[in-house]
């Protein structure tokens, strides 16, 4: 196991009817004026923006609303609530919604206090040194930005899709974490939600880090907790037991817990951003077409890993003789999970061409690094990335 420092400042508060706390909590964080950030109506629907317009009433704290924030989160809300904020006077940010809320509300907090374009911190021109505060109310179980030091948008010159640099600035101060509130998603929203949490802990699983069998441990049951409580929010979305499993999950899937003293990958979300900045998928939809892909492609680079994955995960029977038949037995089985959630397991069923792979790669470039080589489990450069992609065909 490597050195870590781990540093996760978030309060959370977790269970049914803890919205009502939200103005107290942005009150203990010293928040005296809010800008509520949400997306659509789903949030007024479901009861979460009515109880937490009340709760800061209550509390004697004033707010203002930036709502549309949409999926795959865009620069242009970022920079409307930059200019809130400036313009009113607001100390502290609140979001109401999942990952792209999230993450909307982090980008304004760190781009209201920088004199320059907030995309700075995105292309490496500047440091993240200060934010205003953030708290979220989560309504979608999937990111884990509620407990994470991430942030990723979308700047809509360029389609372009990054994240800045990770940084514990930008954790949010609390988050109310109510299973409630999740129970009137989709099915497909639901079904991409469990996938980008097992993207998250693959990332991490995935390593060429020698004794880090905790961290496995603990990444085996998150991804195994996913596998047991998803189907139960598909067939029945009013299960909260299944649905407070997926949100403890999503959050412990991304704050690093199971990350930590070990190098990690991150090569499927760096494809899959390219596919969603170009082609506006969901997310998890995006993840559930390319991590079976990558794992088909880097199985060779250790078979005994994959296979442990296969095994202790994905109840495959071990083949001591021939591992990496394990290990793609384990790949296939994953795919046939993603396929039975309702995801898309091919480039084809989501809309996109194998012509366009081409336009993906070479929208990688414009990264300022020029986007190549990237992961940390086996080093992806552009014939291996469109390698990638064939596989995903």
């Amino acid at each position: 196991m490597n050195n870590f420092v781990f540093y996760a400042p978030t309060w959370f508060s977790f269970g049914r009817g803890e919205g009502k706390n939200v103005g107290a909590l942005v009150r203990r964080f010293g928040g005296t004026k809010v800008l509520l950030v949400y997306g659509g109506g789903s949030v007024k629907k479901n009861g979460a923006f009515d109880t937490v317009t009340a709760s800061l009433a209550q509390a004697g704290i004033p707010c203002l609303e930036l709502g549309g924030v949409q999926p795959n989160p865009r620069s242009g809300k970022v920079y409307e609530g930059i200019d809130i904020v400036r313009r009113e006077g607001v100390d502290f940010l609140l979001a109401l919604g999942g990952g792209s809320t999230i993450d909307t509300a982090k980008a304004i907090g760190m781009g209201a206090l920088y004199d320059g374009d907030f995309w700075d911190f995105f292309t490496g021109a500047a440091p993240i040194e200060r934010t205003l505060p953030v708290g979220t109310v989560l309504t979608i179980s999937a990111a884990g930005s509620e407990g994470s030091d991430s942030c990723v948008i979308t700047h809509e010159k360029g389609d372009l899709k990054w994240g800045c640099p990770k940084t514990d600035v930008i954790r949010p101060k609390f988050s109310v974490l109510d299973p409630a509130y999740t129970c009137s998603l989709p099915p497909y929203q639901t079904a991409c939600g469990a996938v980008d949490m097992i993207a998250h802990i693959c990332e991490r699983y995935f390593s060429n880090t020698p004794d880090v069998a905790l961290t496995d441990r603990l990444a085996e049951a998150l991804i195994k907790t996913v596998l047991d409580a998803a189907p139960k929010a598909l067939a029945d979305p009013n299960d909260y037991a299944a649905r407070a499993d997926l949100m403890w999950t999503g959050m412990l899937a991304h704050n690093n817990s199971c990350g930590v003293g070990r190098d990690q990958d991150w090569a499927s979300h760096q494809i899959e951003h390219e596919l969603s900045s170009l082609y506006d998928c969901a997310h998890g939809a995006g993840l559930a077409v390319i991590m079976p892909a990558w794992m088909t492609f880097v199985t060779d680079h250790d078979p005994l890993r994959m296979a442990q994955f296969a095994v202790r995960v994905l109840g495959c029977e071990m083949d001591f003789a021939h591992p990496e038949r394990t290990a793609r037995e384990g790949v296939a089985r994953l795919r046939d999970i993603f396929r039975a959630w309702g995801m898309p397991v091919t480039l084809g069923e989501l809309g996109t061409k194998a012509q366009d792979i081409p336009t993906l790669v070479e929208h990688r470039r414009k990264k300022p690094d020029g986007g190549f080589p990237f992961g940390g489990y086996v080093k992806i450069g552009p014939e291996e990335m469109a390698a990638i992609l064939r596989l995903a065909e």
